[in-house]
């Protein structure tokens, strides 16, 4: 075959990859919007279904908590390597648009969590399935790959607080139909379009038995205790950023709901721009420096949040938006930096660890942040409470950076 030939077909392989990678990346954008469906119209269910302070708050940990369950009951039956992703992912939204739709069967509190747990559970088979499938098309660029489906799951994340904003002169129950139907159609995209790389995997088994390894080796525990730092901070900056910015904008005479709601879908949706960049910078300047540096910057406008409370307007929402951008940017990295660390022989356990303690410390840090906000007689200064996760995060990234292991990352970049 000539060299010219040889060009024709690297060019077709690698725009074949980027239209995987598009096509998929529209179907995690379509199903992750019921993650946060309830929390966008959470003042409408806490008032029509009388929840008190900690049922309002499972709204939107009932999804984490089945999440955690869902990836670790995945894990330990390795679900990933017995269906078809493209099937496993189809079926998974599709249960997650369901059981979405039952809180429009008025189920009551209890019914309504349940929804919710099921939903988590139900998008654990559809997030980390989507990463292991977009890492099969790329060695090269793949911090950037991953980087663009974190973007995609923060645009879906944000979906439901535009489709709030949009629909403030009706009731809740758009918001929630909206979210279903898209999830539907996601898990027809997955179905019809996803499909695995030439650079598989083998089996990613997890063995309970190599748990201790994972926390006596010293590089991959900081890895871990970097990515803590940031789940710390990102999932709890999510769940409550809408009653956040409701609270200011009644500080600063902004009253309307459909203005606090499009504003956080700004503030979220801009994490796209992050995660790209993210991805980009951790390729070429390497895992600890990113990740390090997204969370000094994340830290910092979470520090700052409360001194702009009252305005000016402007500079509330450009910190807001920096903050959104960075908050999510290196969420991608720390998983790709503990498949560079890890023992190839227990990659699979050591992403089930991080993935499992991560989200299962979000559940904490979503419910004590309201607390926290009533403890100090209001939302103001309530993200202080955020503010140590990505601090010790950096901390742990740069200690990281100084060892010799560190190499091993991204081609050598530290």
């Amino acid at each position: 075959m000539s060299t010219i030939d040889d060009g024709r077909l690297g060019m077709a392989a690698d725009s074949e990859r980027w239209r995987v990678l598009s096509l998929l990346c529209l179907a995690v954008v379509l199903s992750l919007t019921t993650w946060f469906s309830a929390t966008a119209i959470l003042p409408e269910l806490k008032q029509e279904l009388a929840l008190g302070a900690g049922a309002e708050a499972w709204l939107t940990n009932g999804v984490q908590v089945g999440f955690v369950i869902g990836a670790l009951a995945a894990s330990l039956v390795n679900l990933p390597d017995l269906v078809r992703l493209s099937r496993l992912m189809a079926a998974a939204a599709l249960v997650a648009a369901l059981a979405n739709a039952t809180l429009l069967l008025h189920p009551g509190p209890g019914g309504v969590i349940a929804a919710r747990i099921v939903t988590g559970a139900a998008l654990a088979g559809v997030y980390p399935p989507a990463l292991k499938l977009v890492a099969t098309w790329f060695t090269r660029d793949r911090g950037l790959a991953l980087g663009a489906v974190i973007g995609a799951l923060t645009i879906g994340s944000a979906l439901p607080h535009l489709f709030r904003a949009v629909s403030t002169a009706l009731d809740w129950r758009p918001v929630v139909a909206a979210a279903s139907v898209a999830t539907a159609i996601g898990a027809l995209f997955f179905l019809l379009f996803a499909k695995e790389g030439p650079y598989p995997f083998g089996k990613a088994v997890f063995e309970p038995s190599r748990i201790g390894q994972v926390f006596r080796e010293r590089p991959l525990l900081l890895a871990n205790l970097g990515y803590l730092g940031h789940m710390w901070e990102l999932y709890a900056m999510w769940a409550w950023l809408l009653a956040y910015t409701r609270a200011a904008f009644e500080a600063q005479l902004i009253g309307t709901a459909a203005a606090a709601s499009l504003s956080t879908f700004f503030v979220v949706a801009s994490g796209i721009l992050g995660c790209l960049l993210g991805g980009y910078l951790s390729d070429r300047v390497g895992r600890t420096a990113t990740t390090a540096g997204m969370m000094i910057v994340s830290g910092s406008c979470a520090l700052l949040m409360g001194f702009l409370f009252s305005g000016p307007l402007w500079l509330f929402m450009l910190v807001a938006i920096v903050w959104g951008i960075s908050v999510v940017g290196d969420s991608a990295q720390f998983s790709t930096a503990v498949t560079e660390l890890a023992d190839r022989r227990f990659v699979g356990t050591a992403l089930s660890v991080q993935l499992g303690a991560g989200f299962a410390l979000t559940v904490l840090a979503i419910w004590l942040t309201p607390r926290f906000a009533d403890f100090i007689g209001g939302w103001r200064w309530a993200f202080l409470l955020l503010v140590p996760g990505p601090l010790l995060g950096t901390i742990a990234m740069l200690w990281l950076r100084n060892l010799p292991e560190s190499v091993k990352m991204a081609d050598g970049l530290r």
